[in-house]
Formats: C-alpha cells, sequence, structure tokens
C-alpha cells in the first residue's frame, strides 16, 4: 500500500503545540490499538521528538488515509484538527520516502545532524512492531531510513556538533549570569542530552554540578563519568535554591519542576537562576519564568539562538566547508531513496513479471504440443534447438513491455500500465 506521513514540527509550530502533542508510552499503545481498528489505516509508525510528531502510515491512497491519520495525530493530545492545520505537513510516497531519510539524517532537525534522532528513528520503529502495527512497507521504510542516517554520519560531518542545543542555551546564560566561571549548576536528568550538558559545562568552568535523576542509580553513573556529584529526585528543591544554572532534559511525560518550586528556591535570594529546559514534554511550568530573577529558556526560545549561531559561528571557508558537507549528505540521501523506490517496485512488479513469464511458457508449451506430431521426426538436438528458438522469440516480446512497465511504474501510484499490460495479455498477476 502506500505510504503517507503526516506532523507538525519546530519549524512551524510552537512547543506548546508539539508537547501536547508529543506521545508517551500509554498515547502510544492506545493509537495503535485505534490503527488495528481502522479499516482505512493497515500499518502506522509514529515518531515522536521534541522536534517533531509525526505519523507514518500505509494506507489506500492520498485522500483515504489523510483525514484517519491527522485525527490519530489530534486525539493524542485533544488538539482539535483547526489547531493543526497551519502547521501541518504532508508527504505521500516518493515525497514521504525523501522525508523520512532527511529526518533519520538530521537533514531536517533544529540542530543539524543532532545525533539522537537516529535513534529515536529505530525506537519508532521498534516499538511499532512491538505493537504489532509496522506493516512490511513502513518496516523497509524504517529500516532504509535508518541505513541512510548511518551513512550520512559516516560518510560526512553532518552533525560533527551534538551539543549545539546546549551550547547555544549556555550561551543565553552568559549574560544574566556575568558569566558561567565558578558557578553552581543542577542537571535533571541522566540521558544523553544531560550528557552533553554536564560535558559543557564543565567545559564552560562551572565550578559545581549535581545530577538528579528520577533513577538514582542512572545520575551515579552518569556522575560518576564525569566526575560530578549526583542526588535523589526528592533533593532537587534544596538543590536549585544553590545553584546559579539548571538544565533539564528528561523524558518525562509531564511537568518536574513547577512554579511553586521555583518560587520556595528564590525565597530570599538576590542573584539570578538561569533556567534551561531542552525538554518536549516540558519539564519546567512556563509559568516558572514570571518568578522575579529567574531566566527561563525551552526549545521555543532556542530557535532564535540557534540561527544566529549557524549565522555567525563559522567564517566563510568554515560555511562553504558546512556547505559542501551538507549537499554530500543530501546525495546520499537522494542515493538512498533511488535505491528504495528501485526496490519497491520490483516487489511490487514481481507478481506480473511471474504471470507475463508463466504465460508465456504456457503459450510454448501449448505450441509444442500442436505441432507434435511435426517434431517427432526431429532428432533431439533438433527438437531442443526448436523450443530453445520458440522460447527465445518468447522471451525477446515479453522484454520490452516488462521494461517499459518498469520505468513507468512508481511506487503508490494509480498502476494504470500496469494494469492495461494485464488485460491485453489476459492474466491475473500471481498472488505468490
Amino acid at each position: 500500500m502506500p505510504i503517507l506521513a503526516l506532523g507538525i514540527s519546530h519549524r512551524r509550530a510552537t512547543v506548546d503545540l508539539l508537547e501536547r502533542l508529543a506521545f508517551d508510552q500509554d498515547a502510544l499503545a492506545n493509537a495503535y490499538r485505534r490503527v488495528e481498528d481502522h479499516p482505512a489505516i493497515d500499518g502506522a509508525v509514529i515518531l515522536s521528538t521534541c522536534n517533531r510528531v509525526e505519523i507514518y502510515g500505509s494506507v489506500p491512497g492520498f485522500h483515504a488515509g489523510f483525514l484517519p491519520l491527522k485525527r490519530l495525530l489530534c486525539e493524542s493530545g485533544g488538539a482539535s484538527p483547526d489547531e493543526v492545520d497551519e502547521p501541518l505537513y504532508s508527504h505521500y510516497e516518493l515525497d514521504a520516502t525523501e522525508h523520512a531519510f532527511a529526518v533519520a539524517s538530521g537533514l531536517d532537525s533544529m540542530v543539524l545532524g543532532e545525533p539522537q534522532i537516529l535513534a529515536q528513528v529505530r525506537e519508532a520503529l521498534k516499538v511499532a512492531e512491538a505493537e504489532g502495527a509496522a506493516d512490511p512497507a513502513l518496516t523497509e521504510l524504517f529500516h532504509a531510513a535508518s541505513r541512510t542516517g548511518r551513512r550520512v554520519r559516516a560518510e560526512t560531518a553532518v552533525g560533527a556538533a551534538p551539543d549545539a542545543f546546549v551550547a547555544a542555551g549556555t550561551d543565553l546564560a552568559e549574560e544574566p549570569l556575568a558569566g558561567l566561571e565558578g558557578r553552581r549548576a543542577v542537571v535533571v536528568g541522566a540521558g544523553q542530552m544531560s550528557a552533553l550538558a554536564v560535558k559543557h559545562l564543565r567545559r564552560r568552568g562551572v565550578a559545581t554540578v549535581r545530577i538528579v535523576n528520577r533513577s538514582p542509580e542512572r545520575a551515579r553513573v552518569l556522575a560518576e563519568r564525569h566526575g560530578t556529584d549526583h542526588g535523589p529526585l526528592e533533593g532537587l528543591p534544596g538543590m536549585i535554591a544553590e545553584a546559579d544554572v539548571m538544565v533539564c532534559a528528561t523524558g518525562a511525560a509531564g511537568v518536574v519542576v513547577t512554579e511553586e518550586h521555583i518560587r520556595r528556591a528564590m525565597e530570599g535570594r538576590e542573584r539570578p537562576l538561569f533556567i534551561l529546559d531542552l525538554a518536549v514534554p516540558r519539564d519546567v511550568e512556563p509559568t516558572s519564568r514570571d518568578v522575579p530573577r529567574v531566566v527561563l529558556v525551552d526549545i521555543e526560545g532556542l530557535k532564535d539562538s540557534l540561527a544566529v549561531r549557524e549565522a555567525e559561528g563559522a567564517d566563510a571557508a568554515e560555511g562553504a566547508d558546512a556547505a559542501e558537507e551538507i549537499e554530500r549528505a543530501r546525495a546520499i540521501v537522494a542515493d538512498e531513496v533511488r535505491r528504495f523506490t528501485f526496490r519497491r517496485r520490483a516487489a511490487r512488479l514481481a507478481p506480473l513479471i511471474r504471470s507475463l513469464q508463466r504465460r508465456g511458457d504456457e503459450v510454448v508449451e501449448a505450441e509444442l504440443e500442436r505441432f507434435g506430431a511435426e517434431l517427432a521426426s526431429l532428432t533431439p538436438e533438433e527438437r531442443e534447438a526448436v523450443e530453445s528458438l520458440a522460447r527465445g522469440i518468447v522471451a525477446k516480446l515479453l522484454h520490452d513491455p516488462i521494461v517499459r512497465v518498469k520505468e513507468r511504474s512508481a511506487p503508490g501510484g494509480r498502476d494504470a500500465d500496469t494494469r492495461l499490460l494485464a488485460e491485453l495479455f489476459g492474466i491475473e498477476p500471481d498472488p505468490a
């Protein structure tokens, strides 16, 4: 079946809408159950990250699949269809393939080449497969997207600065804190982004970094790896009171740090607190920015800073090198799209080609039988030559129609040429 992708991303959606539509584990399970019950959706894979929420579906056609997938996207966060109309984008068949490959390669991310997205693509397929929602077409698409992402990382320098989120955020902390040298920080979370935050803060000269996480063991492992301190999540309010910088990057489904936490931490305190919230859904209650002397920056607030860094962070030579690497990455994506499209086309036409070849064999066998008496006087060698001649003529006659239908066929197309060829030869494609 054709593949349709619907989604919203950081490019046009607010962080508020992104976090409302984000799928946690329960929402994913519910969505995949609805997929199983919907006649217009043969399979689906949901990709929900900090930067985007996308649903890839195997559907009968664009119009038949658009509304069901849109409802599935909206129902996760209780959003109305009108709310997603403006930021919503859709990609069908070849465009969906190109988009998925670009996403997995980090070419569509807020931070070019961000390393997390490739693992998130693989995890999205893994979850869909566990829920029984990923059909063969989507499984093949996501495997090919992962392969493309790996090639881009192995063969280009795209993604050479994976801590750009943290770098941009800590740049913004310099002014309100009058520099980061000697400051104290607390990092909430123990995943990859938190590890990058710890590393970057230490590099900026922050004196002490404390790590807290829902799993104390994961916090301990990360702290020991970087030679820092750690503590339980229950002790976070006290740590905030002592900190100058707080970076939050958990995978929690809801708010971890409330406005009340921040207000209590700021009581009787004159120095400012800079908070960098890298999570979607957000870890920090947005109204915390109303607390005096608190500067709160989330993913939405990082967009402009990242754009400035991209514009000003490289000289002309570096910019030319970066542009060259991006073009190399795009060439890899284009190459993988061609390969994937060829494989899909070949798989889709295989039943028709088998039927054509079987029909050719049947015609040869029927004619040889019809002229059996005339051929009876031939020697075995002569009979073999006649049979080879007959099979060769049929093969040549079928060769051009098969080549033309391959050239004109496109995955998810209307297949008018395929149907016409089957009708002209009076065959039904082999279901095997």
